[in-house]
């Protein structure tokens, strides 16, 4: 195999929410300003005090942590085990890419709101640097094939490559993805192939 040397550090994503700040106003009133619980991995990024229930035609999940800083549109991240359980059909996509998703209740408290679309499951992806993907040799928006190391060994394919200098070098992958795998947190990756 074509293994690329250099491992990184593969994170696992949880459900979350990002708002906008219309959505954040709405939810929990004027001039809301999301509070930093922690910082995240990511530059710039923090898992925010706040919280909310997402709500499909199916089901409830309460306590569903919102990522800061606020963004131009509210974007909700799950899992496919949790659309079956909220009874939603969200596309397979990049972060970001909302256009004609699935749509969701947010609800705090008496406040609740309908998001007509930004309902999404996150396509595995790496952050990186530029100097990253050179060491790599790897471009934005590749996608490439992933071996990660576990007590079940799996190759994740078709993961994007994100190329910012805003970024540091790290995979994300969702629940569903690291259970099947039995991967750990900080569990470490290498790149084997591009994938086609």
């Amino acid at each position: 195999m074509n293994i690329k040397s250099k491992a990184f550090p593969v994170a696992i994503s949880a459900r979350h929410v990002h708002v906008s700040e219309e959505d954040l106003q709405a939810l929990f009133g004027p001039n809301a300003t999301l509070t930093k619980d922690f910082d995240l991995s990511q530059p710039g990024q923090f898992a925010a005090n706040e919280r909310v229930s997402i709500e499909g035609p199916k089901g409830i999940i309460h306590n569903v942590r919102i990522l800061g800083p606020v963004r131009a549109a509210t974007q909700v991240e799950i899992s496919r085990t949790d659309a079956m359980k909220l009874g939603v059909t969200p596309p397979l996509r990049q972060s970001g890419d909302i256009a004609n998703s699935a749509s969701i209740k947010l609800i705090n408290q008496q406040q609740a709101i309908m998001i007509e679309q930004g309902v999404i499951i996150a396509q595995a992806h790496i952050h990186m640097t530029e100097e990253d993907a050179q060491a790599l040799d790897v471009h934005n928006n590749e996608l490439v094939s992933v071996v990660v190391e576990s007590e079940r060994p799996v190759t994740f394919h078709g993961v994007v490559v994100r190329v910012s200098n805003d970024f540091c070098l790290e995979m994300h992958i969702d629940t569903d993805e690291a259970n099947a795998g039995f991967i750990q947190q900080q569990a470490q990756g290498r790149i084997v192939k591009t994938f086609s």
